[in-house]
């Protein structure tokens, strides 16, 4: 169950689906949420731009970021996003043989093999519910990537099985950048400090829409937080950045996304219920999904997609990821007006043969 292969494209990601000629599509191909972000939180990143000649400083956002998590501030390090913190652990830790359990979002594996690691793999499986099985990891992996709930398969492994992963003289990161979209965020391990090497990643951009800010934040005993932090280059996270952090962490925007997060959970089940009663034309979900998209098995999915894109709408490929194969794509969680667009569109899809000269990249 364990690969070094190379062959997929681990730079591949959701944006590329609407780009350029896809910018009019309907995005079903990026998770994140269409309705961010609120006006209250732009005006408070709008209200930080009369201190762009300051350099920033992060220390109230930091103080808020552990605050929320109950933790002291020695134990958090605000990121460029949760891209920043891959590469920082990658070029950080004294790494032996790391491992990345996949399907999952692909950017820790390729940070890990761009600072000059063998990357080993093990890969769940679809017969098992793409589901964590702690005794696939080999013991001497000194460093375990897995996220939590896993893009793109959308499980929510339990937290105790994620934390008997835990070793003496292993790190073990924790990929949490869609936990906030999971009803009360049960199974997180965000705030813990019991387990031995836990990191646990976060990002802001998802729930509240700030991709192209740039706002993460990284969780971990203070002896690896100062290292990764020796590795950040000067003032990594711009003003406007740190700004988004403190106003995503207070009790109102914490409850404004726990609201949201019961919202995508009763969208998601209208998905998954338009998506199962196409069953008999082959269409399978990856089940039980708990983020804020679903993964889809469908025959002929490269055409379908195709399809899809002339009908108006983009979707994320899945043969990127590894362990998943052309037949995969994923569908981020929309609202149901949207979702049922694309349903109809997809059972035309389904129908509809592929034209000779179509390109199905």
């Amino acid at each position: 169950m364990h690969t070094e292969d190379t062959g997929h494209d681990l730079r591949h990601h959701g944006d590329a689906e609407v780009r350029d000629d896809g910018s009019a599509l309907v995005d079903l191909a990026v998770n994140v949420r269409a309705d961010t972000p609120p006006v209250w939180l732009r005006e408070r990143i709008a209200g930080s731009l009369g201190a762009l000649a300051a350099y920033p400083d992060g220390r109230a956002a930091r103080t808020a970021v552990a605050a929320r998590h109950g933790l002291p501030v020695e134990r958090v390090l605000l990121t460029a996003g949760a891209a920043e913190a891959f590469v920082l652990l990658a070029r950080a830790l004294k790494v032996r043989r790391p491992v990345v359990v996949h399907p999952q979002f692909t950017e820790p594996e390729a940070a890990l093999r761009d600072a000059g690691h063998t990357v080993d793999r093990v890969l769940l499986r679809e017969a098992d519910g793409f589901r964590l099985d702690p005794a696939a990891v080999p013991e001497d992996a000194d460093l375990v990537v897995i996220g939590n709930p896993t893009n793109p398969t959308s499980v929510l492994h339990p937290a105790a099985a994620i934390a008997r992963l835990a070793r003496p003289g292993r790190t073990l990161v924790v990929d949490e950048a869609f936990m906030d979209a999971v009803p009360g965020e049960r199974e997180a391990l965000a705030g813990r400090t019991d387990v031995p090497g836990l990191v646990v990643l976060r990002s802001l951009t998802k729930t509240w829409g700030l991709a192209g800010l740039r706002i993460g934040y990284v969780l971990a005993a203070p002896e690896i937080i100062a290292s990764l932090e020796q590795a950040q280059p000067l003032w990594p996270v711009s003003t406007p950045a740190l700004a988004a952090a403190e106003a995503c962490v207070t009790s109102r925007a914490l409850a404004e996304a726990g609201h949201a997060a019961h919202r995508i959970a009763a969208d998601r089940a209208h998905l998954v219920a338009g998506l199962t009663a196409l069953a008999d034309r082959g269409v399978r979900v990856a089940e039980p999904a708990q983020g804020p998209f679903v993964l889809v098995r469908m025959p002929g999915a490269a055409g379908v997609r195709h399809r899809l894109r002339e009908l108006g709408y983009a979707v994320r490929r899945g043969d990127t990821f590894p362990g998943l194969g052309e037949e995969w794509v994923r569908v981020a969680v929309r609202d149901r007006g949207t979702a049922n667009g694309f349903l109809k569109a997809l059972s035309a899809a389904l129908h509809s043969p592929t034209r000779p000269s179509a390109s199905l990249g």
